[in-house]
């Protein structure tokens, strides 16, 4: 056995108290956000872990990047065919989370998940790198391959028919709009007395808020 009792560590650099709540947790996430990308620099502060319910009846948590967010919600991208595509089509409750060590801050969003229009798909599309775009196409994501040669064959391939050339959006993919409803923030604290405030979203559409205990 492994022991890892003596991991820890005593959380100082903040605090999170109802009288500096806004009403809306979006304006609270992107303080949030806009501290975090200040303390840690250009990192990847947009780095969330998405979890869905897959089809075989598991739970499965993996990191995706975010790539935009309004008072509508959260957006990222990814392949509808792959496994979590596939899950979202099944059930799209699904949650997404931050953790961000530096501020020692974590948000946990539960959210219903929804195709966003093909003009945003495309719009996000034709702002990658050719690399990344040419990579949409080439990967069967999730699926089992091969080998490795089997993908940068692939790419080869698609060089060449490409060269010169627009690289169209594929069909299967494209972007998810995460509507929340419901935003857990949560603040370290000394002795384990973390600050946690939730944000639930009412039926009309205004959020209440309530302090949970550590």
């Amino acid at each position: 056995m492994t022991d890892l009792g003596n991991y820890r560590r005593s959380y100082e650099k903040s605090e999170l108290l109802e009288g500096n709540l806004p009403e809306d947790p979006i304006n609270l996430f992107k303080k949030w956000f806009i501290e975090v990308e200040e303390f840690d620099g250009p990192g990847e502060v947009n780095a969330m872990t998405v979890s869905t319910f897959g089809l075989d009846g598991f739970p499965k948590s993996r990191v995706v990047l975010l790539k935009q967010y309004t008072y509508e919600g959260f957006i990222f991208f990814t392949n509808y065919d792959s496994e979590k595509g596939k899950a979202i089509a099944a059930n799209p409750n699904i949650c997404l989370s931050f953790f961000w060590e530096g501020m020692e801050r974590q948000v946990i969003i539960k959210g219903k998940a929804e195709k966003v229009s093909e003009n945003i798909s495309d719009g996000y599309f034709e702002s990658r790198p050719e690399g990344s775009r040419l990579g949409a196409l080439v990967s069967p994501q999730s699926q089992v391959i091969p080998s490795r040669e089997f993908l940068e064959g692939n790419l080869k391939d698609l060089e060449h028919e490409f060269q010169g050339k627009e690289i169209p959006r594929p069909l299967h993919w494209g972007g998810y709009l995460v509507r929340p409803v419901e935003m857990e923030f949560w603040q370290g604290r000394p002795n384990r007395l973390h600050d946690r405030i939730r944000y639930s979203l009412l039926p009309d559409y205004s959020w209440k808020t309530e302090r949970l205990a550590p």
